[in-house]
């Protein structure tokens, strides 16, 4: 799993870590830290900053495989986006019912995406 996937499980799922394991995640990933200089910072050793983040890690790929969570909403995401195209293609149909409908579905989508 790279770290693009990582960083979304995590801010699905980031609550469910320990502290600790959320400063390792943060400074390894947000602040692009190696794990001696988290180490430093944190005053543990590099290999507990490994195992911290090695259990995190594990913790938010297992709530993902439990839940779906990110699967779901990438997919709900994917699927409005073709909604979308779908309906500014017909927002400029010379029926004015069909261009009115085409209307209503993009203000729906616009909702959802807030």
């Amino acid at each position: 799993m790279d770290a693009l996937e990582l960083v979304l499980l995590y801010d699905y799922y980031g609550d469910l870590l320990t502290q600790r394991m959320r400063e390792c995640f943060e400074m390894r990933y947000a602040q692009d830290l190696s794990l001696g200089e988290i180490g430093q910072i944190l005053g543990i050793s590099r290999q507990g900053v490994h195992d911290n983040l090695s259990r995190a890690e594990a913790l938010l790929k297992n709530m993902e495989e439990k839940t779906g969570c990110v699967r779901r909403d990438v997919s709900c995401r994917r699927a409005v986006d073709t909604i979308q195209s779908a309906a500014q293609a017909l927002a400029d149909h010379p029926d004015g019912a069909v261009a009115g409908l085409a209307q209503r579905i993009l203000e729906a989508i616009g909702d959802i995406k807030e």
